[in-house]
Parts: structure tokens; C-alpha cells; sequence
């Protein structure tokens, strides 16, 4: 091969290689968090939990996409639903929610989410863990900001008695 053929190859995949780079370093910031993602994110997640402790069902429904999905209720009118039920039949102004370990995930839809939720009853002195899941989270970016697309709840399992 040819010194000219040589060079004009080397340029062409130099010129082949930097261009498959740059499209990853695009498609990779493009999938980023950012900062204000994260901070945004997680005052959904506050504005989550004092919505439903505080019993305000629109409040809740309006961290959902208004198609959202809670375990088995859907859409906004179920969502809104499940606080007043929460509230009346499940002892829920009662419960305090208590989030810890966030993880989120970029994905090609938006974020996947996950986090440890400690329900503690503050009916008795001094309050106790009523019970311990995780959820499991898929977030879209919307007009409105951050919002749960679908969020399912899996109660922690005792652990075996020894």
C-alpha cells in the first residue's frame, strides 16, 4: 500500500473513530442528571410523603403523570381515591412515610428510581415502624417537572427466625 493510500486510511478511520465518540459523549450526556435533576427529583419524593401524611389526594396525585400507576390504581381519580381509603379504612393519618438510600437510574424514558420506605405509626408514644418495603420507581420528564409514571410498593420480608 501506498504511503498516500496509507495516510488517506488512517485519516478516514481517525476521522471514522472520533466521530463514534463524540455520538457516545452525545447519547451519554444526553442520559445524564444532572444536579438540578437530582434536586428536583428528591423534592418529589418529599412532596410525595407530605401529601399523603397530611391526607391532600391532589397533592399526591399531582406527583403522578395523569396516567399514573400506583400498585394497582391507575389515573387520577383512582389515585385520589386511594388517599381518601388510606386516610379512613387504613389507618393512614396515622402513618408517617420515611424514605431513605434514593437511587436513580437514568433510562431512555426518563429515571428509574429506587428507594427504602420505613411507615412509622405515630399513634403510639414514642413512634414505631409499622412496616418496611422499598419502591420501585419509573419517572418521566414532563412540563410540570419530575413525575412518577409508576411506582410499586414490595413489603421487606421478615427475616427467618433462628
Amino acid at each position: 500500500m501506498s504511503k498516500h493510500k496509507f495516510m488517506m486510511v488512517m485519516a478516514l478511520m481517525l476521522g471514522v473513530g472520533g466521530t463514534a465518540l463524540l455520538e457516545a459523549q452525545h447519547i451519554k450526556s444526553k442520559s445524564a442528571l444532572t444536579a438540578d435533576d437530582y434536586m428536583q427529583i428528591q423534592q418529589l419524593y418529599a412532596r410525595y410523603n407530605v401529601a399523603i401524611d397530611s391526607g391532600d389526594g391532589e397533592g399526591w396525585a399531582a406527583t403522578f403523570v395523569p396516567d399514573g400507576t400506583f400498585n394497582t390504581f391507575t389515573g387520577h381519580d383512582a389515585l385520589v381515591g386511594f388517599i381518601k381509603t388510606w386516610r379512613e379504612s387504613r389507618n393512614g393519618a396515622n402513618r408517617r412515610h420515611w424514605n431513605t438510600n434514593l437511587v436513580l437510574t437514568p433510562t431512555a424514558e426518563g429515571v428509574s428510581g429506587s428507594v427504602y420506605l420505613f411507615l412509622m405509626d405515630t399513634s403510639v408514644t414514642p413512634p414505631v415502624i409499622a412496616s418496611a418495603s422499598t419502591y420501585a420507581d419509573q419517572l418521566v420528564r414532563t412540563p410540570q417537572g419530575w413525575r412518577f409514571k409508576k411506582r410499586t410498593t414490595t413489603p421487606v420480608a421478615p427475616a427467618p427466625k433462628q
